[in-house]
């Protein structure tokens, strides 16, 4: 069970992984030990999951978003698991969901241009089962990987 400092620390780190031991300590109302051993047990108990950076889409030339729903004509268990793994080898994209409703899935796609998705869209139609393919290029983000509601 998380008390409240555990829940600061954790919102702390998500804002910022970069922070010193030190400065999660300030921030959290402890000093530098105990502030690392929560932080030691919060990764142990899997409440961190791992640290990365955020990297900036524009400049490093994928500026496309596209929000992609696709459903498929069969859902048998090889044909499902076969499909998942062809999206795990496609890194352009970057998130994927099975969700309710009209569709199956929902992928979050980034591409350097319309050609690159163009690309990337061809190759997915040849995945055996896909059926519907129905893209939404954002146009903005208003709020993208905020940090989670822990406050």
């Amino acid at each position: 069970m998380l008390d409240r400092i555990d829940r600061r620390l954790l919102d702390a780190v998500q804002r910022n992984a970069r922070l010193t031991t030190a400065e999660l300590a300030e921030r959290v109302g402890l000093s530098a030990s105990p502030c690392a051993r929560r932080l030691r047990r919060l990764e142990d108990e899997g409440y961190i999951s791992g640290y990365r950076a955020h990297l900036d889409r524009q400049r490093l030339n994928l500026g496309i978003t596209i929000f992609v729903h696709v459903r498929l004509n069969q859902h048998q268990d090889s044909l499902v698991e076969a499909f998942e793994d062809t999206l795990r080898d496609m890194p352009e994209v970057i998130d994927c969901h099975t969700v309710s409703g009209a569709f199956d899935y929902l992928l979050q796609v980034v591409t350097a241009d319309l050609p690159g998705y163009e690309q990337w869209v061809r190759r997915l139609q040849k995945v055996p089962a896909v059926n519907t393919i129905d893209s939404s290029f954002a146009i903005r983000a208003v709020k993208q990987q905020g940090p989670l509601p822990l406050l």
